[in-house]
C-alpha cells in the first residue's frame, strides 16, 4: 500500500462526501507581517492594534483574506491537487475576526459534480467551512474547480451543479461585535471618502500596479501551505510556466485598492468570484473597482459596499469587464464581487 498521497482525482469525488482537511494552523503576528511584505496593503485596521482598538474591536485582526488564504490552503490536498485550475468561489461569508492565536481547520462537502465534454477533466463544488480552536465557525464558502481524471474511460457521474446564491444578502452580513465607527478617524485611515461619497455604477481607478515574480508568488503559496503542482513544478502544466495561485491575484487587487477605497475596512463577504485568465511571473497587476451597492448596517456608523474588484494584466484605463461579445476583455485576470465595511 502506498504511504504517499497522489491527490483526489476527479472520478474520487461523490456529491455528499465530507472531506476533513488536514494540518491545523495557528495564526500567528508573522502571517501579518509576511502577509504585508507580500502585498502593498495599508488598510488601517489590520494595520495598527490602537486604531482596532478605537473601532470597539477588542483584538486586533489580521486581514480577513489571511484566514481565508490558510482556510482554502487546507483544501488543497484533498480538493484541488490534480486541479486544471480554481474557477470560482460563492457565498463566502466571514463569520468573525481572525486573530493571532486562532488555530483554523476546515472540512469540506462535495456538493456538485459535472464531466467536462472531452472526457479528460470535470467540475468538482465543494462547500468548505473552516473553524476555530473553540469551534465556532470563522469562514465559510463554496468554489468550483476543474480536476483532471486518472481514468478517462471511466463513464461520467451523474451531473449535479449546485444552485449558489449570486450574492450574500446584505440582511445576513456578520458584523464584527462591538465594531462602532461613530467616532472614525478618518485622517488616520488615510481618506475621507465614507458611504454616502460612493454613487452606485461609479467606477474607481486604483491606479497602482504591482509585477508578479516568481520567488514573491511561491513564497505566498507556501505560506498558505497550498500544495496545488500547477504552481510549483514546471512539468505540471503543458506549456511549462508556473500558474500563480488565484488567491495571490486576490489580495493583490484588495491591496491595491486602497488608493480609492482606504476606508472599506473590512471584507464581509465575498458574493462571487472569477479567475478569467491565468496569470504569470512577470505580468503587471493593475486593479479597478464598481459600485455595485451601498446600505447601511445595525452597527453605529457602520455600512457596507458591494464593489466588483477587477483585476488586470496591464492597466486597463477604460475599465472594460467584458467585450461586445459578453466575454472577459483581453487582459481580465479576476471578478471579485464583495462586501466591504464602511463608515456610514
Amino acid at each position: 500500500m502506498s504511504k504517499t498521497n497522489p491527490g483526489n482525482f476527479f472520478e474520487d469525488f461523490q456529491v455528499g462526501q465530507v472531506i476533513e482537511h488536514a494540518t491545523p494552523r495557528t495564526v500567528t503576528e508573522g502571517d501579518r507581517a509576511a502577509y504585508g511584505s507580500l502585498y502593498p496593503t495599508r488598510f488601517a485596521i489590520p494595520s495598527s492594534a490602537a486604531f482596532a482598538a478605537s473601532v470597539g474591536l477588542e483584538q486586533h485582526p489580521v486581514e480577513e483574506l489571511i484566514g481565508f488564504h490558510i482556510a482554502f490552503g487546507k483544501t488543497v490536498p484533498d480538493v484541488s491537487l490534480n486541479a486544471v485550475a480554481n474557477l470560482g468561489y460563492a457565498e463566502c461569508r466571514f463569520h468573525q475576526p481572525v486573530v493571532p492565536g486562532d488555530t483554523l481547520a476546515t472540512k469540506s462537502e462535495v456538493i456538485g459534480l459535472k464531466q467536462n465534454s472531452n472526457g479528460k477533466s470535470g467540475v468538482v463544488y465543494v462547500r468548505s467551512t473552516a473553524t476555530n480552536q473553540r469551534g465556532e465557525v470563522a469562514i465559510d464558502w463554496a468554489r468550483w474547480v476543474m480536476v483532471h481524471k486518472r481514468d478517462q474511460s471511466l463513464e461520467a457521474p451523474e451531473t449535479v451543479i449546485p444552485e449558489l446564491a449570486k450574492a450574500v444578502d446584505p440582511k445576513n452580513l456578520i458584523v464584527p461585535k462591538g465594531l462602532d465607527f461613530s467616532s472614525y478617524d478618518f485622517t488616520a485611515a488615510g481618506e475621507l471618502h465614507r458611504l454616502a461619497d460612493y454613487e452606485i455604477g461609479e467606477k474607481i481607478d486604483h491606479v497602482d500596479g504591482v509585477t508578479l515574480t516568481a520567488s514573491e508568488h511561491q513564497q505566498a503559496t507556501r505560506l498558505w501551505q497550498n500544495t496545488a503542482k500547477v504552481h510549483f513544478n514546471v512539468e505540471a502544466r503543458p506549456d511549462g510556466r508556473n500558474l500563480v495561485y488565484g488567491g495571490h491575484i486576490i489580495s493583490l487587487a484588495r491591496a491595491l485598492s486602497f488608493n480609492g477605497l482606504a476606508n472599506a475596512q473590512l471584507v464581509a463577504a465575498i458574493n462571487a468570484g472569477a479567475h478569467t485568465s491565468p496569470a504569470f511571473a512577470g505580468d503587471t497587476v493593475y486593479a479597478w473597482s464598481e459600485v455595485l451597492d451601498r446600505v447601511e448596517t445595525d452597527a453605529p456608523g457602520v455600512g457596507a459596499l458591494r464593489l466588483r474588484l477587477v483585476a488586470t494584466s496591464g492597466r486597463d484605463e477604460s475599465m472594460t469587464l467584458r467585450g461586445e461579445d459578453a466575454k472577459y476583455a483581453p487582459g481580465v485576470l479576476l471578478d471579485l464581487d464583495y462586501w466591504a465595511l464602511i463608515p456610514a
